[in-house]
C-alpha cells in the first residue's frame, strides 16, 4: 500500500507543479483518470495526497475550448467519478467540488457532463448528502437543463435522471425541484421519449416529486395526471408502478384538488383497478400502490387522506439507489 501511497502522491505532485494548460497536466491527468478506474486501491490514496482539488479546479477553468483543454476536463471528470466510488467524504470537503459539478455539468463535452451527473448520484448515495447538494440552485438547475438538452446522449440523460432521483429521495428537495422547472422536462421524456429505460427512470423521479405540495400546479400544467393514468394502462411493469406511486403521492400531497385531478380523467379508476387486481406482469409494490390509491379514489371527500408518510414515496426499487457500483468509460489512451 505504501508503493501506492508514494506512486499517488508523485502524481499529484506533479499535477500540482506544472502550468494548469501544460501538456505535462493534462498527461497526469489522463494516468490519475487511467489508475483511479482500473485499480480501486488507488482512489482513497489519490484522495488522501490532494487530487480532488486540482481536478476539480480543472473544471471551473472553462475558458479554454481548444480540443486538448476539452479532453482533459473530461479525464477530470471521470476521474472524480472514480473517485468518489470509494472516497465520498474527500470529494464533499473538498471546497468548490459542488460548483465544479455544476460547471461540468454545462460543458460542452457530453462524456464530462455525464461523468458530473453520475459523480452526483454517486455522492447522493450518502443520505448525509442530500440536503448539502439540494441546497445548490445551480446545480439542480444544470442537472434539470441536461434532461433536455438537444441531442444528449442517452447515458447522460440517465445519469441526470438517476441523480435528480437522489435529491428527491430527501423530501425538502423536492420543492426545489418543481420551482426550478423539473415537472416539463421529465414529463416530455415519458411522453416523447422512445428511448429504452428512459420512461421508467423520469417516472420514478415523476413518484417522488409527486410528494410535495407544490407538486399539483406543476403537475395540472403538463397534464400530468392524464400522463400517468395512460402510463398505468399502458406502460411497462416498471412504468405502470411508477405512475401509480406518482399519483398516490400526488393525492396524499395535494389532497382533495389531487383526488379531483385524477377522478376528472376517464378511465383513471378502471386502471388502478385493473392494476390493484394484480393484472399480468405487476409486482406486489406495484399492486399494493395500486390498492392505496384506490381506495382514496373510491372514498369521500376530505376523509381519506393523512399527509404524506415517507415510506410511501416509491422509493423501493424505482431506480437503485444503491451505492455506484460502475466505474467511467474506458479512459483514453
Amino acid at each position: 500500500m505504501e508503493e501506492k501511497q508514494q506512486k499517488a502522491r508523485s502524481l499529484v505532485q506533479r499535477l500540482s507543479s506544472v502550468a494548469a494548460e501544460s501538456k505535462s497536466a493534462a498527461e497526469a491527468i489522463a494516468e490519475i483518470r487511467r489508475l483511479s478506474k482500473q485499480d480501486p486501491e488507488m482512489r482513497a490514496p489519490l484522495a488522501d495526497a490532494g487530487a480532488v482539488p486540482l481536478l476539480a479546479a480543472r473544471l471551473l477553468n472553462h475558458h479554454h475550448h481548444h480540443s486538448s483543454a476539452a479532453e482533459a476536463q473530461e479525464n477530470a471528470a471521470a476521474a472524480l467519478l472514480n473517485l468518489s466510488i470509494s472516497a465520498r467524504e474527500a470529494l464533499m470537503c473538498t471546497p468548490g467540488i459542488l460548483d465544479a459539478l455544476a460547471a461540468a455539468l454545462r460543458l460542452l463535452s457530453p462524456a464530462a457532463a455525464q461523468h458530473a451527473a453520475a459523480t452526483l448520484y454517486s455522492l447522493l448515495s450518502v443520505e448525509a448528502y442530500r440536503s448539502v447538494i439540494g441546497s445548490k440552485k445551480p446545480l439542480i438547475a444544470a442537472l434539470v437543463d441536461l434532461l433536455g438538452a438537444p441531442g444528449a446522449p442517452t447515458r447522460s440523460i440517465k445519469d441526470a435522471l438517476k441523480a435528480l432521483f437522489g435529491l428527491a429521495l430527501y423530501p425538502l428537495n423536492r420543492t426545489a425541484l418543481v420551482e426550478l422547472g423539473a415537472v416539463p422536462p421529465l414529463f416530455a421524456l415519458v411522453v416523447k421519449d422512445g428511448r429504452r429505460g428512459l420512461v421508467e427512470d423520469a417516472s420514478a423521479v415523476i413518484a417522488q416529486v409527486a410528494g410535495c405540495d407544490e407538486s399539483v400546479e406543476a403537475f395540472r400544467t403538463v397534464d400530468g395526471v392524464s400522463v400517468l393514468v395512460d402510463l398505468v394502462v399502458g406502460g411497462s411493469g416498471r412504468a405502470r408502478e411508477n405512475a401509480a406511486a406518482a399519483l398516490l403521492n400526488l393525492v396524499k400531497s395535494g389532497g382533495d384538488k389531487a383526488v379531483g385531478d385524477v377522478r376528472e380523467v376517464d378511465g383513471a379508476e378502471a386502471a388502478v383497478r385493473a392494476l390493484a387486481s394484480g393484472d399480468s406482469g405487476v409486482s406486489a409494490r406495484g399492486k399494493s400502490k395500486a390498492e392505496a390509491l384506490l381506495t382514496v379514489l373510491e372514498s369521500r371527500p376530505g376523509s381519506q387522506l393523512q399527509r404524506i408518510d415517507d415510506s410511501e414515496t416509491g422509493t423501493d426499487d424505482s431506480v437503485p439507489h444503491t451505492p455506484l457500483s460502475y466505474s467511467s468509460p474506458t479512459s483514453s489512451p
